[in-house]
């Protein structure tokens, strides 16, 4: 988990449970990995390397690496270096939010050769602004201006990785957070480099979900599929980490879209077809603050 407020992890308690959520349907055991996106970055390895070390041996050590939402330009770099280590040596990835946007500036800037390609939020003077302000309503007053709550998101590559998660759904409703969003101008380019816009909202202009089809699981998401996630009901796309993660999205993605059929380790459409106990002692938290999450652990879980 690379982000900015890892020092309260209640900051993240909807991405953890849902990643819980999916881990419990794939039978594997969670180990979290805190990584401060800041702890990634030059300046770190300069002022403190040990730390910067640290950092960079726990991101290398991960099954899968997830980048969450967030404001501000804080751990920014880290964020972008995390993303790229996931491209690049083909570990699983998923951005939700700013992780989405994050992944698709590191894309302009290694892939297109963009090098100052950025977000306005970070750089309003940006010559490649891959990321732009998008509100719903006005785009010059804060207060009101965010797309919130449920809008609908439309598979425009029917065959995706998303989209088979989704039980081969033609669209889904997902909760949103945010006032920027990819520039829709920049998409053409993006798409000739091979990153592909699976989802896209019903006017086509505002990009829901990336994938990059080369890449074992790489999916990033505007939306925060956390949000909807329920014991036995885990959110797609948390699903679709923790399988790649741990070797079962092959048999997820082949089974997924069948009623009542049987994924491996019991996985029934999402659904664990085994009772779990909430309040049994079989699994508890290492460091106290979340039940069935291992944080920092050296069991042989799923790590982030």
């Amino acid at each position: 988990m690379v982000g900015k407020y890892t020092g309260l992890s209640d900051s993240y308690l909807s991405v953890l449970k849902a990643l819980l959520h999916a881990s419990v349907a794939c039978r594997r055991k969670l180990v979290v990995e805190w990584v401060a996106a800041g702890d990634l970055e030059d300046v770190t390895a300069k002022e403190a390397p040990d730390v910067y070390k640290n950092a960079w041996d726990l991101l290398k050590g991960s099954d899968g690496v997830l980048v969450p939402g967030g404001f501000g330009d804080r751990g920014v770099q880290g964020k972008i270096l995390a993303a790229k280590y996931a491209r690049e040596n083909k570990v699983p990835f998923l951005g939700i939010c700013l992780g989405m946007q994050i992944a698709v500036i590191e894309f302009a800037r290694s892939a297109l050769g963009l090098h100052d390609a950025n977000s306005t939020e970070f750089d309003p003077e940006t010559s490649h602004p891959c990321v732009i302000f998008m509100p719903e309503g006005s785009k010059t007053h804060m207060g009101g201006t965010m797309r919130l709550g449920s809008r609908r998101t439309y598979f425009k590559v029917p065959n995706c990785k998303s989209a088979k998660l989704y039980s081969n759904a033609s669209f889904v409703d997902e909760r949103h957070r945010h006032r920027y969003e990819v520039n829709p101008n920049m998409v053409p380019q993006f798409e000739n480099a091979g990153l592909s816009f699976v989802g896209r909202d019903e006017t086509g202009q505002r990009m829901e979900i990336i994938e990059l089809p080369s890449h074992p699981y790489f999916v990033g998401t505007q939306f925060h599929p956390e949000f909807k996630s329920r014991p036995g009901k885990p959110s797609a796309l948390f699903l679709g980490l923790i399988a790649a993660a741990s070797g079962q999205l092959d048999a997820v993605l082949q089974n997924y879209g069948h009623e009542n059929k049987l994924l491996p380790n019991g996985i029934s459409n999402g659904k664990p077809s085994v009772k779990t106990y909430q309040n049994g002692n079989a699994i508890k938290s290492s460091n106290g603050s979340l039940n069935g999450v291992y944080s920092n652990g050296n069991g042989n879980g799923v790590h982030h």
